[in-house]
């Protein structure tokens, strides 16, 4: 491409090759317009591997867009049974990484390279005439540090949030000493593999999760395991609730059968003493050094040698407990840091497109009441311009993967001009008869009522090998289709104020 090269001959830029991002860039094909896909990971769906020992919630046959089976059915894919619960590692294997592999888009995706910015040729966001139809300038690092700019017709953002995790603090803010107890590994990532990558990082050792979402849920799930196995293994869980009830959902009564069993699986693990529940616990200070011990409440001290010492207030006042490790699974917020000088239209409280926004508010939602959407509810100030998966629901944890299918399927015809195509809605959600809040993470990238995150996008955590099919391109919970919306209808109190909070 030059600089004389015609606005409509320019690529599409992708920015992210998780389950989105790839969807997206199928209906690109499939419009006859070029995409280009930027993956800052090593390999496509990266993130995805990263919690690839998870298993999600809903089978097969929600989890695979129409575009993108029609660029595999010709490779002689194979496609999975549509009723079997795939793990993140066999979203990828069986799925993803051949649709990154389709001769369509595997020349399309350029690995190891972040983008840093986004713009318009020559424009800031300060300067308006003509700017609609100037190309926008994409500027990308890869991993050797080169620096290169690009120039597109549109840019998609399904960049997710995975990279982005909410700090453990209070108000939104990293506890003081976080950022360095991170830095020295003492915080790992949100989801890490108890059973298998990481067992040694926490074989006999004391963790402390940190969070109230099925994120959660699951990690204290692969401790469990480990402790029957390594004795001398020992967890600690701290929620901002007063009670953890709201984390086991709806047990076998839950729309989800996977996510049903977690909770009760949960509950039981609780409930024989095998987790130790600090609630009502908001951590103020992560201290990196062996400190006594109180363990959240005003019994006496005793010494025990650790990494961290954890701070924080709790009904009973300050206190702090003595630990090795600690899990942050308090969900996610966007990283918007790289589209300073692009014209966003932003709800000022969850940071999702201003449209978007009071329908996925957290506050209010859980699993959801949000009716499936595209281009026009996506669109900000910047023409052709959009944030897509689950990037677009901000800081909300109602996100579902087909969702994010119906979201490019949209906003990809509205770029080529097919506005007719991006206003008519074709997804079909499952419905649900109980839905419980995963309030403490914004799609754990598998996250409870949540479901999918670009950047691993995906509906939520079960526990790997669980059969019961559950549906996620519901996502959240569900049975039978509906051509509507999701969930608890909408007007009810069915969110943090009926949660309480629960982190």
């Amino acid at each position: 491409m030059t600089e004389s090269t015609p606005l409509a001959e320019l690529p599409v830029v992708i920015i992210g090759a998780g389950p989105v991002g790839l969807a997206a860039a199928t209906h690109v094909v499939a419009r006859d317009m070029e995409p280009l896909i930027f993956e800052a990971g090593s390999r496509p769906a990266a993130a995805v591997s990263q919690w690839g020992h998870i298993g999600l919630f809903s089978p097969w046959k929600y989890n695979i867009d129409q575009a993108a089976r029609a660029l595999l059915d010709p490779t002689g894919w194979v496609e999975p049974n549509g009723d079997y619960l795939p793990t993140g590692a066999e979203l990828v294997a069986e799925y993803l990484a051949p649709l990154a592999a389709t001769p369509q888009l595997s020349n399309t995706i350029r690995t190891q390279t972040r983008v840093i910015a986004v713009s318009r040729v020559g424009k800031d966001r300060t300067r308006t005439p003509g700017r609609g139809d100037t190309p926008f300038l994409v500027r990308t690092q890869n991993v050797q540090g080169e620096i290169e700019d690009h120039r597109a017709r549109a840019v998609i953002d399904t960049s997710g949030t995975w990279e982005s995790p909410n700090p453990l603090g209070q108000a939104g803010l990293p506890a003081i000493g976080e950022p360095a107890a991170r830095e020295a590994g003492l915080v790992t990532s949100p989801l890490p593999d108890v059973l298998g990558r990481d067992r040694a990082q926490f074989a006999g050792r004391h963790a402390l999760v940190v969070g109230a979402g099925h994120s959660a849920a699951n990690t204290l799930l692969a401790l469990g395991e480990l402790r029957e196995a390594e004795p001398s293994t020992r967890i600690s869980w701290a929620i901002r609730g007063t009670d953890p009830a709201s984390v086991y959902g709806g047990g076998d009564q839950d729309g989800l059968p996977a996510r049903g069993a977690l909770g009760t699986r949960l509950r039981n693990l609780v409930e024989a003493g095998a987790i130790e529940v600090h609630t009502s616990t908001t951590i103020t200070e992560l201290r990196i050094a062996a400190q006594t011990n109180s363990d959240f409440s005003t019994t006496s001290a005793t010494d025990i040698p650790s990494a961290l010492t954890i701070t924080g207030t709790t009904s009973a006042g300050a206190a702090s407990l003595d630990a090795d490790l600690v899990v942050p699974t308090t969900g996610f917020r966007p990283d918007l840091s790289f589209l300073r000088e692009i014209r966003l239209d932003l709800d000022s409280i969850v940071e999702a497109p201003t449209g978007l926004g009071p329908l996925i508010d957290p506050e209010h939602h859980s699993c959801g009441t949000v009716a499936p959407h595209g281009a026009r509810l996506l669109s900000h100030p910047e023409k052709d311009f959009y944030i897509a998966g689950m990037k677009s629901y901000g800081r909300a944890p109602t996100f579902l993967m087909a969702t994010g299918y119906e979201q490019v399927r949209s906003i990809v015809a509205a770029i080529a001009g097919d506005q007719a195509a991006a206003d008519k809605v074709e997804l079909v959600l499952p419905e649900t008869g109980v839905c419980s809040a995963d309030i403490g993470s914004s799609c754990d990238v598998p996250s409870a009522a949540s479901v999918a995150d670009d950047d691993g996008g995906c509906c939520g955590p079960a526990p790997v090998g669980e059969a019961e099919p559950a549906a996620e391109g519901s996502g959240c919970c569900g049975s039978t289709p509906q051509p509507v919306t999701l969930g608890i209808p909408t007007g009810l109190e069915h969110g943090r104020g009926a949660h309480q909070d629960a982190r």
